[in-house]
């Protein structure tokens, strides 16, 4: 289950003008890994209409995938009855910012261990993060880790 809002003006990012939006698009998805895929290409649909995405659409899709799966397993735990929020925004001078929101603790992404050294690289998992700060231009957590901020200009 997801809702999109292109119409909502909020917007979370200090550095950006809202001012000078070029598309707001909001959706929310129940805590189901099953939500994630239908509303990672609900918003890849949008995102490839905005200026500025040309060429850098795999890099924003996998970012965008990673982090809503986060979201959904670590975050929210999977718990189909809490939800996930992502808010994709543009800005001509800025570039495409996607914020993920989760309803979790939180973490601290300094306590990730590192996926590239040691007995890690053979790890099934653990490399969502590392794959997000590679591909795109700027990733901020906020909000004790319950928020990612992804920047790709």
């Amino acid at each position: 289950m997801s809702s999109v809002d292109s119409s909502d003006q909020s917007f979370p990012e200090k550095d950006f003008d809202p001012a000078k939006l070029a598309l707001v698009l909001r959706v929310t998805l129940s805590a189901d890994r099953n939500a994630v895929d239908p509303v990672v290409q609900e918003v890849m649909a949008v995102v490839r209409q905005m200026k500025g995405a040309e060429g850098k659409e795999d890099a924003i899709e996998l970012s965008l995938q990673e982090a809503l799966a986060n979201a959904v397993i670590h975050g929210a735990k999977e718990d189909p009855t809490k939800t996930v929020e992502c808010v994709v925004s543009s800005d001509d001078e800025r570039g495409i910012l996607i914020v993920v929101r989760d309803p979790g603790a939180g973490f601290s992404p300094e306590a990730i261990s590192a996926c590239t050294v040691g007995e890690n690289i053979y790890s099934n998992h653990g490399r969502g993060i590392f794959l997000i700060n590679q591909l795109m231009d700027k990733v901020e957590f906020r909000k004790n880790g319950t928020e990612i901020h992804m920047v790709k200009r």
